[in-house]
């Protein structure tokens, strides 16, 4: 069975975007700019970002994410099975690995409490899963 590119990037893409404004939300609406704020005038964050156009490259990661999530779902749903249960699966799995571990490391070594590692982790992970759900809910079989 042949996979449906056109609906995986069509996937993908919605999938990306989804993922971006979960991200805008978590960093401007749970972590809040005043904790960032606070750890730049703490010395911990460095005041300019070392990549002068990091917010763009960070939503680019995050539409490339979603159109990879989008082609795991395509290629997994053979096995699994189609639909929102496979999704979520596949979205929890990539969101664990892509947000947990690193994020746990930070939380506990980080000297800017926990509040950041926490956001980035749902950030994430919650991302993941949305923008699987979204890739998941527009593919379509290809035509045979």
């Amino acid at each position: 069975m042949s996979l449906n590119r056109g609906r995986i990037w069509l996937g993908g893409l919605a999938g990306g975007l989804v993922w971006s404004v979960w991200s805008f939300v978590v960093n401007y609406f749970v972590i809040g700019n005043a904790r960032y704020v606070a750890v730049q005038n703490a010395g911990i964050f460095l005041k300019t970002p070392r990549y002068s156009y990091f917010t763009g490259q960070w939503i680019l990661i995050l539409f490339i994410l979603g159109v990879m999530v989008a082609h795991i779902y395509a290629w997994t749903r053979q096995t699994l099975g189609p639909g929102p249960r496979t999704a979520l699966r596949i979205g929890f799995w990539v969101g664990f690995i892509a947000g947990f571990p690193l994020n746990f490391a930070q939380a506990t070594w980080l000297a800017a409490g926990r509040a950041l590692p926490f956001g980035w982790m749902l950030e994430m992970w919650v991302g993941a899963i949305l923008a699987t759900l979204v890739a998941g809910s527009l593919y379509k079989e290809a035509n045979s």
